[in-house]
């Protein structure tokens, strides 16, 4: 029973993953729809980015040249400044000339200067909250390099503060003789909010465009792809029509495409095709199901001949004309024979009339006592018999149950390496609930992964001989009884056979 739980999970699962494989497997339409909506898509994307990237480097571009015009027109003013004042031209004197000054150019520029002496101390500022006497900090030694050694005597320092960029231009203050005096600090402050405003009223009239644009593609792209795929929807539907044991018809349409029309026509020649080799085939089919016949019927045959020379064989062995049950004895080796032999007769018989394999038969009897008889054909003495109980009432046919167990049996037996020690085999029969569980154990090689789900199939076998029909006929057999037969393995280790049958009577 667990077993079968097992068996269903993974059938289930499997289902699943056939469903999510199906959802995969997209149509040409589909693929042809979703792929022009990709297209419109991709496109609005890589456009709102290129649009991005374009106001962020026109929004750095603007605060460049903007500080620069700043940094020339109050460069202007000082030096008109520095040509009218009335104090020596002197770097002593810069805090003297810019006292009054400073506060009219930031006034009238409307940006915060600072005047630093060229050692980098400040001198003088815009801002009322700084005065000398406060020892403001001095320019960094490394702006003051920096501003020597430039060609044009000026640098940019740029800083993030506070998730805003800061631009600092540091430059130096010459008189008309161009010696240095000074040097003139202009912070900036980037705000950016008038280009993102802008940018963010062109992302919106962009997504509304394309959203106008995605409307029209998926109609679009509807249309078109129905247009394109419907010769193809012809062509599958004759294809899943088309049949081997019917006329076919061949396919009238003039498509829209040279692809589609070679496609077409070379439908049309295959249904000739067909027509010529229908003959032919019919021909081999019945040739081959003469064949399968008389494979089956020599299997059917040939199987109740080995549990007969096992009998045979076990009563010469046996046989004690002083046992005082040799009377009963032989009544149930004769008994076992004759049942084979009737089982040969009726195959025989049904294979001169085109008949299907015997007519099963539905006995009331004791499987117990029946599979206990079929187990002693076999002269093994590694083979141990087991039940639980010593009677349980099934409606089945006696020959076919022989037929199941000496199978069982044989092939567990056949399983068993002949130069391996310890050789097991145990049948074992069970009651559970309203079902009698045969299993049939050996320790013999088991099956290889591999062969696992095709241990049931006709025609095939993993030994060096036979046809493989056996485990096939009695799955059919044991199936037409509502019972089950599955088994569990372990390349290396051995296998389990389970039959489950249902008990009618207790």
């Amino acid at each position: 029973m667990g077993l079968n739980f097992t068996r269903k999970l993974e059938k289930e699962i499997n289902l699943n993953m056939l469903k999510s494989f199906k959802i995969a497997m997209l149509s040409l339409r589909i693929r042809i729809f979703l792929s022009m909506i990709v297209l419109i898509i991709m496109a609005s994307v890589i456009l709102a980015s290129i649009s991005i990237f374009q106001f962020k480097n026109e929004a750095k571009v603007y605060h460049q040249e903007r500080l620069e015009r700043n940094e020339n027109a109050i460069k202007q003013h000082i030096n008109y400044i520095l040509a009218t004042t009335t104090y020596p031209l002197n770097s002593g004197n810069l805090d003297l000339i810019f006292k009054d000054k400073i506060h009219e150019l930031s006034h009238i520029h409307n940006v915060e200067i600072n005047i630093y002496s060229l050692d980098g101390k400040l001198l003088k500022s815009s801002k009322e909250s700084f005065s000398i006497d406060k020892v403001a900090p001095p320019i960094p030694k490394y702006i003051l390099k920096l501003v020597r050694s430039s060609i044009d005597k000026r640098y940019v320092d740029i800083k993030t503060i506070n998730g805003k960029k800061n631009r600092s231009a540091f430059s130096q203050i010459k008189d008309d003789k161009f010696k240095p005096l000074g040097i003139l600090n202009l912070p900036y402050v980037e705000d950016d909010g008038y280009y993102e405003n802008e940018l963010n009223s062109f992302l919106i009239r962009l997504g509304q465009v394309y959203t106008f644009m995605l409307i029209i593609a998926f109609a679009f792209a509807y249309f078109l792809s129905s247009y394109i795929t419907k010769p193809l929807k012809t062509i599958s539907d004759k294809l899943s029509e088309t049949s081997l044991s019917q006329k076919n018809e061949k396919i009238v349409l003039e498509a829209n495409s040279k692809e589609i029309n070679l496609l077409i026509k070379a439908y049309n020649e295959m249904v000739d095709e067909l027509e010529k080799s229908a003959i032919k085939l019919a021909q081999s089919e019945r040739e081959e199901a003469w064949r399968e016949m008389a494979k089956q019927v020599a299997h059917e045959i040939k199987n109740p001949l080995t549990p007969m020379r096992l009998t045979v064989q076990s009563f010469q062995r046996k046989f004690d004309p002083t046992d005082p049950n040799v009377k009963q004895k032989m009544n149930d080796y004769s008994e076992t024979l004759i049942q084979q032999i009737d089982t040969m007769s009726a195959v025989a018989s049904a294979f001169s009339n085109f008949a299907s394999m015997p007519a099963q038969q539905n006995e009331t009897l004791n499987v117990v006592a029946v599979v206990e008889l079929a187990m002693d054909i076999f002269n093994e003495d590694y083979i141990v018999f087991q039940s639980d109980s010593p009677e349980i009432i099934s409606k089945i046919d006696r020959t076919q149950l022989i037929r199941i167990i000496t199978n069982l049996a044989k092939n567990a037996i056949q399983s068993i390496p002949e130069n391996q020690e310890n050789k097991a085999v145990l049948v074992r029969i069970q009651k559970e609930e309203n079902y009698v569980l045969i299993t049939v154990t050996d320790n013999g090689i088991g099956i290889q992964p591999k062969d696992v789900n095709r241990i049931f199939e006709p025609k095939f076998t993993t030994k060096n001989s036979g046809m493989g029909l056996g485990l096939g006929i009695i799955k059919n057999i044991i199936e037409n009884y509502k019972g089950t037969i599955t088994f569990e393995t372990k390349y290396g280790e051995g296998t389990t056979f389970i039959v489950s049958l249902p008990i009618i009577n207790t």
